[in-house]
């Protein structure tokens, strides 16, 4: 059965550039959401608008009465919001490539169902009274989303080279090691937060019963865990002359996880300044791509069959 959309494709044709900006927009927006998250949590406005879908019982948006918190959580609700144009444009641009890429098609629609589950959860967030396990889920959520925003522009914005770059025996289990420990990291990282004296709100709010200080070396420990996993992939790739980019990929993510290392540990020593708190969720949403960039340099063939060379032009390469 035919859809709207087939019907438009039958007519119209975009280009692989416009499918490359908004594969783009959709990246920044998934990571700016995260950090809107974050404001939300260090101003304490998390129940600024007490109640879901509107702001309280009786309007859609904050009243005067609600005060800076109602105003700040409203702006996160609409920017949630406005992450879905992004997502469409990438849905259309997809769809009306030639020839057309089903795969693709599929990435970018799940970009449009997790931008649905995020919002739902922010709804459930909310008439939980920022019960910290669902606080968690929606963060996870938000991680889920970036994944497939990340996984799309790889795709679209990947050249395939003429002569594959052999891979040095055993980059690959390491490479989906580090993704793995990676993503250890940052749900660990998600109960650190939940039981941590940042509850989202101005008022007391209930946290996970876990040892804040002992659950944040574990965090700590797992985040060095990464660093030598990085290293010793980066060690491995050295083998390898033609592994150029992977090997700056590799470099550039132990740059990021000992930046993010250097922030966690002062913002923890620091009673967790506002500031802080944000560039470290900057940095775990910049550490989960990095993970993911290295994971597809060293699995070239990983997804492989969604974008073809004469799809992309050749000067449109990886930054």
């Amino acid at each position: 059965m035919r859809t709207p959309f087939d019907l438009v494709a039958d007519r119209f044709t975009l280009s692989p550039r416009a499918l490359r900006w908004a594969s783009t927009s959709a990246l920044i927006v998934s990571i700016l959401i995260i950090l809107t998250g974050g404001v939300v949590r260090v101003t304490g406005s998390g129940l600024g608008c007490p109640t879901w879908p509107n702001c309280n019982p009786d309007s859609l948006a904050p009243t005067g009465e609600m005060g800076i918190h109602g105003v700040i959580e409203f702006a996160n609700r609409l920017f949630s919001a406005f992450i879905a144009v992004p997502v469409a444009w990438v849905i259309i641009a997809a769809r009306l490539q030639k020839p057309r890429q089903r795969s693709l098609t599929r990435l970018a629609w799940s970009q449009f169902w997790l931008v649905v589950a995020n919002a739902v959860a922010g709804g459930f967030t909310v008439l939980a009274g920022l019960n910290p396990w669902i606080v968690a889920m929606h963060f996870v959520l938000a991680i889920a989303l970036l994944t497939t925003t990340t996984l799309t522009w790889h795709r679209v914005h990947e050249t395939v080279p003429a002569t594959p770059v052999p891979t040095v025996p055993g980059t690959r289990g390491l490479s989906w090691a580090l993704v793995i420990a990676t993503l250890v990291l940052i749900v660990v990282g998600t109960l650190v937060t939940g039981s941590g004296p940042h509850s989202g709100d101005s008022a007391e709010v209930k946290r996970i019963p876990l040892d804040w200080t002992a659950i944040t070396i574990v965090h700590g420990i797992l985040g060095l865990g990464v660093l030598v996993l990085a290293v010793a992939l980066w060690i491995m790739l050295r083998r390898e002359s033609r592994a150029v980019l992977a090997r700056l990929r590799t470099i550039v993510f132990i740059a990021v996880v000992i930046a993010q290392g250097a922030i966690g540990v002062t913002q923890a020593l620091d009673a967790l300044p506002a500031l802080l708190v944000e560039l470290h969720l900057l940095g775990a949403a910049l550490v989960w791509v990095g993970a993911l960039r290295v994971l597809l340099e060293v699995n070239p063939t990983l997804f492989r069959g969604v974008v073809r060379e004469q799809f992309l032009p050749q000067e449109a390469l990886s930054l």
